[in-house]
């Protein structure tokens, strides 16, 4: 079966997006999906995307990892897919679309997505990390040199140990460059490598520096090796509500894939 694909990338977070409202993709062959995100034998990307119809909304997202499997809510992969249905005509500037952890809320500007993500209650503030949900979950531990951590080395041992283990957790590392600048990398659990990207992990940091007190703002400012994005909210007590991802997107190049 030959399908027709779209390659996207937000701020160097890479995926394969497909029109899929006819329902004809095969969404139980993890192998496939595996394979066409793997860099040397397939199409290669951090991800997956299915654009699906939805009674109640402009459209469904459907995510799945690198490792054919699906997925939580995936930030960038979010943004895309808005311009993706901005492309095939099915949403003029504003849109609200269901996704794996709700209901999402977006403005799309040419390449610019504005992406509401969900509200923030619950965060762990441990010793040396925080751990919050923004979509997925994200641990998080701050850094004076974020250039010398290996991140792909450190971020496993964290994912896959204590207390997360096999259900895991994304890893952030973080870096204060000014009052409400941050650089931050991440090792994405899905992936299992350091991504150049991680919206719900930017979304995360965001969140934290300020529940962390390294700053008082709520536009955060976020440079990842992929780029850079926004994050903005209000606070309401130990709330955290009306939060947006802000950055730009790019559908790359279009092409064809066969399936045996």
């Amino acid at each position: 079966m030959e399908i027709e694909f779209y390659k996207y990338q937000g701020t160097g977070n890479d995926f394969i997006l497909i029109d899929n409202r006819s329902l004809f993709f095969d969404t139980t062959n993890s192998e496939a999906i595996n394979l066409m995100c793997k860099r040397k034998f397939g199409i290669g990307a951090d991800g997956l995307i299915l654009l699906e119809n939805s009674d109640a909304y402009d459209f469904k997202m459907r995510y799945f990892n690198a490792d054919g499997f699906e997925g939580s809510m995936c930030g960038n992969g979010g943004r895309c897919i808005v311009h993706f249905a901005h492309f095939l005509g099915i949403i003029d500037s504003k849109c609200t679309f269901i996704a794996a952890d709700g209901i999402h809320h977006a403005t799309i500007n040419d390449d610019l997505v504005s992406l509401q993500m969900k509200e923030v209650s619950e965060i762990q503030n441990n010793k040396n990390h925080l751990f919050l949900n923004t979509g997925s979950p994200h641990h998080i531990e701050f850094t004076k040199d974020i250039s010398q951590i290996d991140v792909y080395k450190q971020g496993k041992k964290i994912r896959y140990g204590s207390p997360y283990f096999d259900k895991g957790t994304n890893v952030n590392f973080v870096e204060q460059t000014d009052d409400a600048s941050f650089k931050i990398r991440t090792y994405e659990r899905g992936v299992e490598n350091e991504t150049l990207s991680c919206g719900t992990g930017a979304t995360a940091v965001a969140i934290a520096v300020n529940k962390s007190n390294l700053t008082n703002k709520k536009h955060i400012f976020l440079e990842t090796l992929g780029g850079k994005l926004e994050v903005t909210f209000d606070k309401k007590e130990a709330i955290y509500t009306n939060v947006f991802l802000k950055g730009k997107v790019a559908q790359v190049f279009k092409g064809f894939y066969s399936i045996e």
